[in-house]
Order: C-alpha cells, then structure tokens, then sequence
C-alpha cells in the first residue's frame, strides 16, 4: 500500500496578518518543517496544495522533494484545496494523508501511528485524536475520493466524515499537539514554546 501526503497550502493567513506558513521553526520554516516529518514518516510521496502567494511558497521549498499543485479556487475554502490534491493523486496510492500547512508540532510518528493503522485496517477513515476531540491528519482511503470531489460541497470534510460515521475511527496518539494547529500570533508563539519543550526534553 502507498499512502501519500497532500499539504493543504494555499490559505491566505488573515488572521496572522503575514504568511504564516513561511513563518521560522525550528530551524527551517513552519511548511518544511511539516515536510521533513511526513517525508520521515516514508510516505510515497508529498503534494503541497497552493493558491494564495504561490510564487513565495514555490520558491521556499525550491529544493524539496514536493509536488506543486495549483488550486485557482482556494479563496472557496479547504474543499477546493482537499479536491485539488486528491485529483493530483497517482493511481498508487491507496490512500492520502491529508495534513495541513500549518500544524507545525506534526510529527513523523503521528502520521506514521496513521499509516500503520490504514495498513491494518484499509477501509476505515482515520483521524488522530486525543481527550475525546479529534485533530489532523486525516487519512482518507481511495474509497471516498470521488464522493469528496462532488459532494459536501456545503459541509466540508466534516460532511464527509458525518455520512461515514461507521467507518472512521480515532487513533489515539497521547498528546494534543495533534488538535492544534496555527492561525493567530498566539498560536505561534504556543508552538515555538512546545518545541522548545520538546528540545529540553530530547523529543
């Protein structure tokens, strides 16, 4: 089985006020950090969903081993920028990790905990969770992409999820570094400080 990534990039960051994908973590950018986790995750492979500033986003991970993928209808919300890596999809893979471009305290072993599972158990959706909420990525098996490229249009994945409540099961993965992502300065700084932590205690 092939579980790719598709990075869901292309938001406008409004209520950071600047990029904040591009943002410094630990020693890179907040993107390319989430990057490096997936690809130490060994995923086949990583498709990055772009729209708003593009040409800064390209440049950034110039180097990186990363599919580009252009979403022209992103400002219509995460839907559009889901379809557009899904329709990117080799016909390999089995499945796609989908994880967001601004999560930067995913870890390899949260999304290796996902694949791991899919391999166990092929059909179910999965999410991590932790404490009774659920959080991201969400892996979605090949199963359900064709309804997520035409339904939902209202609902979002969350619809998704919703019409297939007997198939998806929370991964517990211990922590809620999972749950939080990053859209506001204060969030920022939560992650530069959890990271830090992290340092201190030898990850």
């Amino acid at each position: 089985m092939a579980v790719g990534a598709i990075v869901l990039a292309a938001g406008a960051s409004t209520r950071m006020g600047r990029q904040k994908l591009l943002l410094p973590f630990a020693g890179t950018t907040v993107l390319a950090h989430i990057v490096g986790e997936l690809h130490a995750a060994r995923v086949a492979a990583v498709h990055i969903v772009v729209g708003h500033e593009p040409k800064l986003i390209r440049a950034a991970l110039a180097d990186a081993n990363v599919t580009f993928v252009d979403n022209p209808n992103y400002a219509t919300g995460m839907l559009s920028s889901v379809r557009a890596g899904l329709a990117s999809a080799p016909k390999e893979w089995s499945a796609a990790l989908i994880a967001l471009g601004d999560q930067p305290l995913l870890r390899a072993a949260h999304a290796a905990a996902l694949i791991a599972a899919h391999v166990a158990d092929p059909e179910r959706i999965l999410v991590p969770g932790h404490d009774g909420r659920r959080g991201h990525p969400l892996l979605l098996p090949r199963r359900y992409w064709a309804e997520a490229a035409v339904q939902h249009d209202d609902t979002g994945l969350r619809g998704l999820l919703s019409a297939h409540a007997e198939s998806l099961r929370v991964v517990e993965l211990g922590t809620d570094d999972v749950v939080h992502d990053m859209d506001t300065p204060e969030d920022y700084a939560r992650a530069i400080q959890r990271e830090s932590e992290r340092d201190l205690e030898g990850r």
